[in-house]
């Protein structure tokens, strides 16, 4: 058998990787520039670590395979979705939305669940969370809203005054707010967790017929959660609770599974529904469109390398292939430019050639050059139209199309008294007695943290969902109700005028 020596980076061989080169015997000498393996060694020790994701950085992630279990190709054409029993490689990363790597997996926060599709028509991702509506529809107040969920410029320390502060001023949050501080916001473990598109999308057939779509993947292995107590007992025993848990499952055989649901509304029903249907912060109740079976999918094997893989897989939902199209959902607008800027900025322009991420089908893209660039088509030409190189497009491919009009502009959308019923419907009918008295201690134990009059306007946002909703939280933080029901009473301009 040949014997493996170290080398450097560039396979050259290394007589020592034990002593540097140094100026005379003494064990202390001077250190040669020239000992250029000590120079690649630490040089690229420095740069191990690449920047950490802004959102979604403490993660866990594993290899499996998406399966059909219904035919629903009448209403799409993508080719995974085309009959009973197709299989398609994924790769899913779990994660926390707003902590640092070192975070805790136990901490209060949503999680994402990202899936890559491995198909015959190029990757598919569905980058979701594990609540099926989040804190905002706009886009441009992302980077506000991850902002407040970060630390304090001064003091580097979580601030409960600018995330409630945000939350109290961004009412259509209260949705999102409300599951976050249930204990559905602490998961007991990432396979003991739902995980949703939350945006709705379009399915397409080959007749250009379309509809529009949600995802709801549901764990096989039922919902688990923790109390607040449990998840602060958890992160000082084992911080990386839910990332060893998913490792020792799939490496001990027993595979994590869930069930893939989807949701479907025609065009018609869209225009005439009850509420904006492609406004993220609100469900479609299953009562109108009941879920129905597309799948199943199986995680069935850890990374190889974590860096190479978790840390380095790159989700974007521009990612849609032939018979998947994105809906007017004005933070998923925002989310098909942000994700893929945010990869070529943290991996660098040629991301998608990195294994991971690369796509398992013959690609032409005719993009070029660029750092750390392995596979630049070599001598084909790489501009279109072209007489030399063969490659052609097809109309086929193109999403049906859509009649819009209206008018430019910065459109502001006023709040209704429609983006407070979910929230109360949530906490009123769908919660226990045990799960609304740890959402409302959640809440005060967190809130309380604000100052009094962020109090107040948040507290009366909860009473406008819910008066038992807003009540409660009143008592637990032991504020005057009648001010509470008096600020409910008012729009919300008066409301933050009142309580500045």
């Amino acid at each position: 058998m040949d014997k493996k020596y170290l080398t450097t980076s560039q396979g050259i061989p290394v007589g020592s990787d034990l002593s540097s080169v140094t100026a005379g015997e003494r064990e202390n000498g001077y250190t040669l520039l020239q000992d250029f393996h000590l120079v690649e060694k630490l040089a690229h020790f420095n740069r191990e670590r690449i920047p950490e994701r802004v959102v979604h950085a403490k993660g866990a992630g594993a290899k499996g395979y998406f399966e059909v279990t219904n035919d629903l190709s009448k209403y799409t054409k993508a080719k995974l979705f085309s009959k009973v029993g197709k299989k398609t490689d994924v790769f899913l990363r779990f994660s926390t939305v707003g902590g640092e790597k070192g975070s805790a997996d136990s901490a209060r926060d949503p999680r994402g669940f990202a899936v890559k599709f491995y198909t015959e028509e190029g990757n598919y991702d569905i980058v979701g969370n594990n609540t099926p509506v989040f804190f905002i529809r706009d886009a441009l107040k992302f980077p506000d809203l991850i902002h407040t969920q970060k630390r304090n410029p001064q003091t580097n320390l979580h601030d409960a005054n600018m995330a409630w502060d945000f939350f109290s001023l961004t009412p259509e949050s209260i949705h999102q707010v409300t599951i976050l501080f249930s204990d559905r916001g602490t998961p007991y473990s990432y396979r003991h967790m739902n995980g949703h598109s939350s945006h709705t999308f379009m399915w397409y057939n080959d007749k250009n017929e379309y509809v529009w779509v949600k995802y709801h993947f549901k764990t096989c292995q039922g919902n688990k959660t923790m109390t607040n107590a449990e998840a602060v007992e958890m992160a000082g025993i084992n911080p990386d609770h839910a990332t060893e848990d998913l490792f020792k499952a799939i490496e001990n055989n027993d595979f994590p599974a869930w069930d893939v649901f989807v949701q479907i509304m025609t065009p018609e029903q869209a225009k005439n529904y009850k509420f904006d249907p492609f406004d993220v912060t609100k469900v479609w109740y299953h009562s109108d469109f009941p879920l129905i079976p597309l799948g199943k999918l199986v995680l069935d094997k850890n990374p190889d390398n974590f860096f190479a893989e978790v840390e380095q897989v790159a989700f974007s939902p521009a990612n849609l292939v032939p018979g998947v199209a994105a809906s007017p959902d004005k933070l998923l607008q925002g989310r098909l430019f942000a994700y893929g800027d945010a990869h070529r900025w943290r991996l660098g322009s040629n991301s998608h050639q990195i294994p991971v991420n690369k796509p398992r089908c013959p690609f032409h893209s005719g993009i070029r050059d660029g750092a750390m660039n392995v596979d630049n088509g070599g001598s084909e030409y790489h501009y279109f139209p072209s007489s030399f190189t063969g490659i052609e497009t097809n109309a086929a491919f193109n999403p049906p199309f859509i009649d819009i009009s209206g008018s430019i502009g910065r459109h502001d959308r006023k709040l209704e008294d429609v983006d407070f019923v979910q929230a109360g419907e949530l906490f009123d009918r769908v919660m226990n007695d045990s799960e609304k008295a740890n959402t409302v201690s959640n809440i005060a134990g967190n809130l309380g943290g604000a100052n009094e009059n962020i109090q107040y306007r948040q507290t009366a946002l909860f009473y406008k969902a819910s008066q038992k909703y807003g009540t409660m939280v009143a008592e637990a933080l032991k504020l005057d109700i009648n001010k509470v029901k008096e600020l409910a009473a008012l729009s919300q301009e008066e409301r933050v005028k009142a309580t500045k």
